[in-house]
């Protein structure tokens, strides 16, 4: 299995006081790191795109995706990809990068979006997928505006139906936070959190999909997610079941 996976990268811009005198420091975060090599050791090909290198590198054309058996977005917005350098700086016109993974996805590619402050909609609405192309490839119905569910005391999400993907899995640990959404009526629901959908599968086209409503690392997924027995075989099973 191939999976190019998007995001998931941020830079940091701090601004030090102390009495009279301040100064600025800046650095770089990558937080799938360790799902990454997770998902090498369990035998998963990963081309991994970072958050602002999508704007440089990400293809032009559909033919460039159908090499991945799955394309899996985390904690990267919309006008990422859709307010690429040549459009925003040169006024070019150039192919809508959403438009070209619906239709990767429509020929039978696999799709996952994992949450966090810029995904579905978001924090304020920033990541505004709802408001493109991908809001009909996913498996999920968006809010309008932020979808944030915070949850300092800790959330724990319940498997719903039991599946090659939850089976087995036990008690799930507990998360900080989430995005709220609905399944669509077609959709398979294998988790919750209470009454809102935490992992959902689903079809666009010919193609396969999956949502998973929190973080899969810091902040919202815990040090607890990360260390839980069964982290690797989450996430390689999800993919097993949406790959092309």
């Amino acid at each position: 299995m191939k999976v190019l996976f998007i995001g998931e990268s941020w830079v940091v811009h701090m601004i030090h006081t102390k009495g009279y005198d301040s100064f600025t420091s800046t650095k770089y975060e990558e937080g799938a790191t360790y799902l990454l090599q997770c998902l090498r050791d369990a035998g998963i090909e990963i081309d991994y795109m970072p958050a602002h290198e999508v704007q440089v590198r990400f293809p032009k054309k559909r033919e460039e995706l159908d090499k991945y058996d799955a394309i899996v977005l985390s904690d990267v917005g919309a006008n990422t990809f859709l307010l690429q350098n040549a459009t925003f700086y040169n006024m070019e016109i150039i192919p809508n990068s959403l438009e070209l993974i619906r239709d990767y996805v429509a020929d039978g590619g696999g799709f996952m979006m994992i949450g966090g402050y810029l995904s579905f909609m978001g924090i304020e609405g920033k990541a505004n997928f709802k408001n493109t192309v991908l809001a009909d490839v996913m498996p999920i119905v968006m809010m309008d505006g932020d979808d944030r569910v915070e949850a300092p005391q800790g959330v724990q999400p319940q498997t719903v139906k039991e599946h090659a993907v939850t089976a087995g899995l036990g008690e799930w640990p507990r998360f900080l936070g989430y995005n709220r959404f609905a399944a669509k009526a077609d959709a398979d629901v294998l988790v919750k959190i209470d009454e809102d959908p935490f992992v959902v599968l689903g079809s666009y086209g010919k193609g396969k999909t999956a949502c998973f409503a929190s973080d899969c690392a810091p902040h919202w997924g815990p040090k607890e997610f990360m260390e839980w027995e069964h982290y690797q075989k989450l996430w390689a099973r999800i993919l097993e079941q949406i790959k092309r």
